[in-house]
């Protein structure tokens, strides 16, 4: 049924997704065995070299969008607008660390939101740590507010489509970012809300009961507001944002849109401050390209050796069925699949799948929605399903906080499993009501 080729390739993937997820949070950069594992596709001929140019449309534009909403983050953080933000939170909570930990989440879901999961957890993560430095809590109250940090902060990217997978293969399916947002922007928001609930009535015992309503960051850490400078910065950001949905219906591509809107918070920020281009670029992660780039060719090198072909004669029998079995099954598959071999490969597989079956557009949308809440949300239940989560262990580990597997998926078995049944239902209700 296959050839040598197809044996390779799936030993060439499984090799670099083990390496990745071994070697991430030790502080091995990702695109280092992705972008060996490419080569060898390619070397081996089994990805053609022919085809490179048609996979770099295909992350290209990805890839470059997430790095200029990365750099967008990185601007507003260098300007401390994420220290202030986190600062007043504290003032704001009132002495609760219950109301703290609704804040921080609401944050954490909004930087997201705005920018993308990845630029999330690179800013948010060292921030949540910080605030929990300068309150003084003991480990195990700090917990509930990283876990709620990289949860919610990575499920973030669902409900606008702006985490680098669903950016990756939104194009290789007839869907725009603003079909996308209306069909699964309510279902995802409910199910990341659920998480949240979930999170906090299984953690509310560890949370502090009063925190120093006094206590913030140090004043050399956090520049004095400056709300021209800011409000300049948050007009641009929210422009931006508007017009990757505007400029889908127009087919404009949202990496032209995330490159101006970067180029004119970093003019912003050079006009008012100067200087800070060398650290501007040695934040940028520039070797998103490669990981993208990588990971695609190793897909593409798995499809050319016959295995979507494969999938296609022995799965189809299960969307002969109505669009929620379809979807329970395809939430399902990429929750389990995305915890095997982390969430790209996982979901440009089963879109590529999508794709090629000659199913109705309207399920084909619901079941991709479906594929992306799967490869998302459930491949959170470890800390080894998202690129995200990996990038979260390797900065709790340089400020020597250590979350076992145990005490990570302690929380997850309980809070996923939510997660996806509400989004699953709602996402079926949702697309009852709009038709």
């Amino acid at each position: 049924m296959f050839d040598g080729d197809a044996y390779l390739a799936w030993f060439v993937m499984g090799t670099t997704i083990a390496i990745m997820i071994l070697g991430r949070p030790q502080g091995l950069n990702e695109s280092v065995p992705v972008t060996a594992g490419a080569v060898l596709m390619l070397a081996a001929g089994i990805s053609p070299a022919a085809g490179t140019v048609a996979v770099s449309q295909h992350v290209g534009g990805a890839a470059v969008t997430i790095l200029a909403t990365t750099i967008m983050a990185i601007v507003l953080n260098h300007i401390d607008f994420f220290r202030w933000g986190a600062s007043n939170l504290i003032t704001y909570a009132k002495g609760s660390g219950k109301r703290l930990f609704w804040y921080l989440l609401s944050l954490c879901f909004l930087t997201t939101l705005f920018f993308n999961d990845l630029a999330g957890v690179l800013v948010m993560t060292p921030i949540v740590l910080q605030v929990c430095e300068q309150l003084k809590l003991k480990p195990m109250q700090r917990y509930p507010y990283l876990l709620g940090g990289v949860l919610i902060g990575t499920a973030a990217s669902v409900p606008l489509g702006i985490g680098l997978g669903s950016l990756m293969t939104l194009s290789l399916i007839p869907m725009n970012l603003s079909m996308y947002a209306n069909l699964i922007f309510v279902p995802a928001t409910l199910g990341i809300a659920s998480m949240a609930l979930v999170l906090y009535l299984s953690t509310r015992g560890q949370l502090p009961a009063r925190i120093s309503a006094q206590t913030s960051m140090r004043p050399n850490e956090v520049t004095q507001a400056d709300w021209r400078l800011f409000r300049i910065c948050m007009l641009i950001v929210v422009t931006t944002r508007a017009g990757f949905f505007i400029g889908s219906g127009f087919g404009v591509p949202t990496a032209w849109i995330a490159v101006v809107g970067a180029a004119l918070l970093v003019a912003v920020s050079q006009l008012r401050f100067g200087g800070g281009t060398r650290k501007l670029v040695a934040q940028t992660p520039w070797h998103i390209l490669l990981f993208a780039f990588g990971m695609y060719v190793i897909v593409d090198g798995l499809r050319q050796t016959g295995l979507i072909r494969y999938l296609l004669s022995e799965g189809s029998f299960v969307y002969g069925y109505s669009d929620f079995i379809s979807s329970f099954f395809t939430m399902g598959l990429m929750t389990v699949l995305s915890n095997v071999v982390n969430q790209y490969p996982s979901l440009i597989i089963a879109t590529l799948w999508l794709a090629e079956m000659n199913l109705p557009l309207q399920s084909v949308h619901i079941l991709y929605s479906a594929a992306i809440i799967g490869s998302i949300v459930g491949a959170l239940l470890t800390p080894f399903g998202t690129l995200a989560a990996l990038i979260w262990l390797y900065i709790l580990r340089q400020h020597h906080v250590l979350i076992s597997w145990k005490n990570y998926m302690k929380l997850t078995v309980m809070i996923i499993p939510v997660g996806l049944l509400v989004s699953l239902f709602s996402l079926y209700a949702w697309t009852q009501l709009i038709g």
